[in-house]
């Protein structure tokens, strides 16, 4: 896999396996394999693509460029942000976007139902730290 770059492998390798896995748990969980073709490309479930893809990204900087580099403080610091955002800030309007969609099937409202965004649970954000990681050092041992 020579002239590869690591970095760029790193994230696309994140996202499609993430975002695989996610189908697979869905299928295996609701033995449904049509049903859950927009788990590919969706937001929220098991795992976080989101924390896979940034943290496979850092890893190989940390592995490549040291992890005493600026770059990897840079890529370690955005995958923190994500991660702390798909916990916190997209799970919290996730949970407000279903409460209105409750609210609005409950008033007989004829506003249109806004889409509920998913966000992440700790043991997914986790999952997909774990994913990303594992990503990370293959991609680093494979394009070295």
């Amino acid at each position: 896999m020579q002239g590869l770059s690591p970095y760029l492998l790193s994230i696309l390798a994140g996202w499609v396996i993430a975002q695989g896995l996610k189908y697979v748990f869905a299928v295996l969980k609701s033995r449904d394999l049509i049903g859950n073709v927009r788990q590919l490309y969706l937001s929220g479930n098991m795992p976080s693509a989101h924390t896979a893809t940034v943290v496979a990204l850092a890893t190989v900087i940390g592995l490549k460029d040291g992890v005493d580099s600026a770059l990897f403080a840079l890529a370690a610091l955005f995958a923190a942000i994500v991660m702390y955002d798909a916990m916190m800030v997209r799970r919290s309007s996730g949970e407000q976007g279903l409460a209105l969609q409750q609210l609005i099937g409950e008033l007989k409202s004829k506003v249109l139902l806004p889409r509920a965004a998913k966000g992440h649970t700790p043991l997914e954000v986790v999952t997909g730290l774990v994913i990303g990681v594992i990503i990370g050092i293959v991609v680093f041992i494979a394009t070295k």
